[in-house]
Formats: C-alpha cells, sequence, structure tokens
C-alpha cells in the first residue's frame, strides 16, 4: 500500500463536521462571490498574522504576487531581485508586468535567497526584492529589510510555502512591508482549490490591492486604475475558516513528524543532508525535503517500497527555456546544486509513526546497499 505523499484525507476526516458546515452556510445564503465569508476570512488571517496588517484575500498565490506588484506599480523598465530556486510564479508574475527579474543565487544550507548577494544585485532600475520563503521556513527577512531599507525598495515575502512560521517572534508575512500567501490544496493552511492573499501594513496600498482585485473598481463600475479579476471564492473562504479552528494543533503536529525525521536521518551525510532550520525562524515544513547525491537511485528504491517522492525544483528559473535570455547568463551554482540534489519525502501532520519509520528505514539500507 502506497503512503500519501500528503495525506488530505485524514485532514479532512478531523474537521469534516465544520467544513460541511461552513459550505452549506455558504450554499445556504447563496453569495458565491464576496460572501460574508471573504471578509471574515481576512479579519481572522489578519489577527493571526498580527504586527497591524490587512489581510486582501485573492484568487491564487499567483494573483496575489500579481497583485501585490501592480499595487507598487512596477511595471517596463523596473527589475525585481529573486530567487531561482522557486516555483515558476515568483519569476512568472514579474515577467508579465513587463519587468525584469533578477536572479540571486540560494544558501545550500537552508534553500532561501543569499541576503549577501541581494545588496550587489541592486541598480537604479530595482524596485523590489521577492524572497521566497522555501519548504516552510522564511528568508533571513530581518537582513533583507535592512538592505532594502538602505537603498529605497520594497521587499515582498513570497511566503505561498510559510504561513504560520516565525522570525525571531514574527510571523511570516508580517516580516516585510508585503507578505503574500497561497492556500493551493497541499499548503498547511489550504483551502479545497486556489486561494491566496496579501498582508500589508500600509493602508493606501491595502486599498489598491482590493481594487486591483476586483478590475481597478473603486465602486461598481467606477474603474480608477488598471485591475484583474483576482478574487477568492467564498465556498474556498469558508474552508479556510474551518481549517483555522485547528491550524494550532496541525503545524504542531507537523513539526513532531519533522524532529521524528531529522532524528531519524541524522548522521547520514554526506550521501543525505538535510536543510537547516536557522535559529531565529521556525518552519511549517511544507514539505520535508532532503538533498541526496543518489537521488534518482533512492527514488527507485522508496518508490519499491510504496513510499512516494517529489522534487521541489528540477530546474532554477534562469535555467528554464523561457528565461534563459532574460538571466543573461548569471550563474547560481549553488541553486543547481539544489536542483540535482534535493527530494521531498511524504510530510503530513497525520503521517504514522509507523510509515515514517519505514521510510527512514528505507533510506537508511539503501545507503548500506
Amino acid at each position: 500500500m502506497t503512503i500519501p505523499f500528503i495525506d488530505l484525507k485524514s485532514q479532512f476526516r478531523l474537521i469534516e463536521t465544520e467544513v460541511r458546515r461552513r459550505i452549506d452556510a455558504v450554499l445556504e445564503h447563496g453569495q458565491f462571490i464576496m460572501g460574508p465569508e471573504v471578509a471574515e476570512m481576512e479579519d481572522a488571517l489578519a489577527d493571526f498574522v498580527g504586527g497591524g496588517r490587512e489581510c486582501v484575500s485573492c484568487a491564487s498565490g499567483t494573483e496575489a504576487l500579481l497583485i501585490a506588484m501592480m499595487a507598487l506599480g512596477i511595471g517596463p523598465g523596473d527589475e525585481v531581485i529573486t530567487t531561482p530556486f522557486t516555483f515558476v510564479a515568483t519569476g512568472e508574475t514579474i515577467v508579465l508586468l513587463g519587468a525584469t527579474p533578477v536572479f540571486v543565487d540560494v544558501r545550500l544550507e537552508d534553500a532561501n535567497i543569499d541576503v549577501a548577494l541581494v545588496e550587489e544585485a541592486i541598480t537604479e532600475r530595482t524596485k523590489a526584492v521577492i524572497p521566497v520563503s522555501l519548504y516552510g521556513q522564511p528568508s533571513d527577512m530581518a537582513a533583507l529589510e535592512a538592505v532594502a531599507a538602505r537603498h529605497g525598495l520594497v521587499v515582498i515575502e513570497d511566503a505561498a510555502q510559510s504561513f504560520g512560521a516565525e522570525q525571531n517572534g514574527r510571523k511570516s508575512c508580517a516580516l516585510s512591508r508585503i507578505g503574500i500567501t497561497s492556500f493551493f490544496p497541499s499548503k498547511p493552511l489550504g483551502c479545497y482549490g486556489d486561494g491566496g492573499a496579501v498582508f500589508t501594513d500600509d493602508a493606501e496600498l491595502a486599498k489598491a490591492m482590493r481594487e486591483i482585485r476586483v478590475h481597478g473598481q473603486s465602486k461598481r463600475y467606477v474603474h480608477t486604475r488598471i485591475g484583474v479579476g483576482g478574487r477568492m471564492d467564498t465556498v474556498q473562504c469558508a474552508v479556510v475558516l474551518a481549517k483555522m479552528t485547528r491550524f494550532a494543533e496541525e503545524l504542531a503536529m507537523r513539526e513532531a513528524v519533522a524532529a521524528r525525521y531529522l532524528a531519524g536521518l541524522a548522521g547520514l551525510e554526506p550521501a543525505v543532508k538535510l536543510i537547516e532550520v536557522n535559529p531565529d525562524r521556525t518552519s511549517v515544513w511544507a514539505q520535508f525535503t532532503i538533498r541526496c547525491e543518489e537521488r534518482k537511485a533512492m527514488a527507485a528504491e522508496l518508490a519499491g517500497e510504496g513510499i512516494p517522492t517529489a522534487v521541489h525544483y528540477p530546474v532554477p528559473l534562469n535555467e528554464q527555456p523561457a528565461y534563459v535570455q532574460l538571466s543573461r547568463g548569471k550563474e547560481t551554482p549553488n541553486a543547481r546544486e539544489l536542483a540535482r540534489t534535493v527530494m521531498s519525502l511524504p510530510m503530513s501532520a497525520a503521517l504514522s509513526m509507523q510509515d515514517q519509520m519505514h521510510i527512514i528505514a528505507t533510506i537508511k539500507r539503501t545507503l548500506q546497499h
């Protein structure tokens, strides 16, 4: 029997009553677009993140990135510094606005953007920096904010994988002027479709984002700016509200699973290396990812034991066919090395100890061979 890579069914069974109650309420009132659950969810998320944030829900994490940059007026001629080791949406939204992504290499230790290289990449055309809080752990947002302040730049945290994590006691999405997240089903806080949100402590930016997500409307049929159709469905907001009732428990369970992996896979270097969690940060373990020198062989052995794996991500953005010309030949050796070796293991709050011990034992046995 195959172990689920992400076990959403077990999670659903824990919250089924509340999910059905919430969805039934939407079916009853029939406000499927911008219904009352939208504002309720935004308020709950803003309270959770803290730091005086406003929350603007969006159709997806990708739309959240797009709307955030549109609110800042980013467009042709501008540059946005970001990481090449991420899902394509981070770079894609920059290019869709006519701006140029400037790819800066990552750290091998945690797979997040190397802050030491960011300042070197800043030019007079740089308008923003988008670090990606990869695998559930924020980038060094405190250091990035210091760099941005020196150069008058805005930091947009792409927290699609890290909602609920912290740096120095401050929550992801409240670590910079703007933070965005995703509620894609596989996220630690996911809905049952697409969804996302933007967070900011800037009231004027929040106002602009709310208008942009409804085709630039300030009121019905009055379009004060260029916008998009970027609303999050009421039903999906209802699902997030249901999941928030046990989100703290979800994170605690994920942390326990990650701790067992870290203990069980310790001491296997250099064949297997672990992604580090920095002492000033926490992770929500959106994935549990290792670095494996013989990834293909290891994945095959695990598959033979009913253990699925995934690669997040096999090709850096600056080496993707659509982005090669934009990257101006810039080399990012750490991103390339991670792309060659990273492998994500099954990770869910509901992953049983028996299944997890089987995964760890299979990895150890494979290395012995």
